[in-house]
Order: structure tokens, then sequence, then C-alpha cells
């Protein structure tokens, strides 16, 4: 004789709950293919575009530190170039004395000197922003920023040398001072005028390239922020996987429940058929 039992509990209650327990622990809502595999591969392309946005966001924030640092270079350059048309003004005329002049150009080449050392100087990160190395004057190299995802997503600065050499004011910088009559002084202001123009056109270059910088990396910022929200979509509702963990248990302990029950019933009826 075989007595039947209605005594097998309903599995997916400990499935169910197990998934709610990893969702809750990993704060995912979706943490396997299983859960819904087309979603999952949606929530993971879009981390991984978040990350490549958070990394152009990096390289755009460097670049404008670069561009920053460079800009302020030339400025503090462009004001030893004032400073020096205004002591050749004052040589170039008669009432200043001989004497007067050679203390003004030694004054000048000191001036022309740290010209030169700013420019050797700057860098960013190792790189020299204004002539090729610190021990080597002639021209920098182009620079390329990547400011977005894809390869074409390039920000690029010209070949600068902001220098003595560069902007044609080593004449002046090697002018003996014995020889610098007023009529020698005026012959530098033209030059100095060339370089401050040059130099004002190098400020302006940085100064665009700065400006697109900026503007792409306030894009990025944006996309990132949109990107990294879609794909938080997947994120644990901790209020309601908590809701339905406990209701879960619940339903849990009415089955176990019902279980012991319906287990005592069959006790008792074997009993009485086999007295």
């Amino acid at each position: 004789m075989e007595i039947s039992s209605n005594s097998t509990i309903n599995q997916n209650l400990y499935l169910n709950n197990n998934q709610t327990l990893n969702r809750i622990a990993t704060g995912i809502e979706l943490n396997q293919s299983s859960d819904n595999s087309s979603a999952l591969a949606i929530a993971n392309n879009l981390l991984a575009q978040g990350n490549g946005y958070s990394k152009a966001i990096e390289n755009t924030n460097s670049a404008i530190a670069s561009t920053q640092i460079a800009s302020s270079a030339i400025t503090e350059q462009s004001s030893i170039l004032d400073n020096i048309k205004e002591k050749l003004l004052q040589a170039s005329t008669d009432t200043t004395s001989q004497d007067g002049r050679e203390m003004i150009l030694k004054d000048i080449q000191s001036q022309l000197n740290q010209f030169d050392q700013i420019a050797s100087s700057t860098n960013y990160n190792g790189q020299s922003l204004l002539q090729n190395s610190a021990s080597d004057n002639s021209a920098s190299q182009a620079q390329q920023y990547q400011a977005g995802l894809n390869s074409e997503d390039l920000i690029e600065t010209t070949s600068v040398q902001a220098n003595t050499e560069g902007l044609g004011l080593t004449a002046l910088s090697s002018q003996d001072a014995t020889s610098f009559t007023s009529s020698a002084a005026k012959g530098f202001l033209q030059s100095v005028d060339d370089a401050i123009n040059s130099l004002n056109d190098i400020r302006s270059e940085f100064g665009s390239v700065q400006n697109q910088l900026e503007s792409s990396n306030r894009n990025l910022m944006s996309q990132e922020t949109s990107t990294l929200s879609a794909a938080s979509a997947t994120d644990t509702d901790y209020a309601k996987e908590s809701a339905n963990f406990s209701k879960q248990n619940i339903m849990g302990q009415i089955g176990a429940f019902s279980l012991a029950q319906g287990n005592n019933i069959n006790q008792q009826m074997v009993t009485r058929l086999l007295s």
C-alpha cells in the first residue's frame, strides 16, 4: 500500500529569496544574464561608455591645465616685453646719456634672459609648452588632446617658439653696450613691437584651444551624467527588494507550516489504517 503526500514545498520561494538577497547584497538589479540578458547587455554597454566619458573628461581637464600654464607664462612674457619697450623709448631720446643707455641695455638684456628662462622652464608633466625642450629652444611640437570617445575627437595646438630666437630678439639680446646709441635703440622698437604682436597671437591661440577644451569638457560631463543615469536603472530598489524579501519569508513560513500540518495528517491516516 502507498500513501501519497502533498509535501513538496514550492522551490520558487527559495529561489526568489536567493535572488532578492543577491540584489540587496550587490546593489544591482541584474546580476546574471538569466535575470534579463538583453537589459544586462545594454546596462554593461552604458557603464563602459560612461567610463569612457570619465576618462575623456580627465583628458580635457589635463589639457585645460596645460593651456592655462602656457597662457600664464605668456602673460608674464608680455609684461617683460612691455617693460623692454618702455626702456627702449627711454634710450631712444638724446636726453639720455650714453652711460644711462648702457645701464638701460644691461637691464633689457637681463629681462630677455628672464624671458628665455620662462620659455625653457614652462612645462606640464614634463612636456615643454613654449619651446621644444628645456635645453632646445627650437619650436615645440604641436599638441593633440583627446577630447572624446572617438579617435577623431581631437583638439590641437600649433607649434610654439616663445623665446628671443623665435620672436626675433636675438640681435637685441646680443647688442654691444658701446654701440647702443639712441638711433640703435629706435631701430629695436619695431622688433619689440613685432615680438609683442607674435606673442599676442600665441596667447590668442592658447586661449582659443582652452575655450574649445572647456566647451568639450562641459559636453562630456553632460553626456557622462545622462549615460550613467540610464545605466543606474539597473540599481537595486532597496525598499522594493526588502518588502519582497519579507513577503517571501512569510510565504515560506506559511508553506512550511502547511507542510508540517499535511505531514501530521498523513501520519494520523496511516495510524488509523494500521490499527
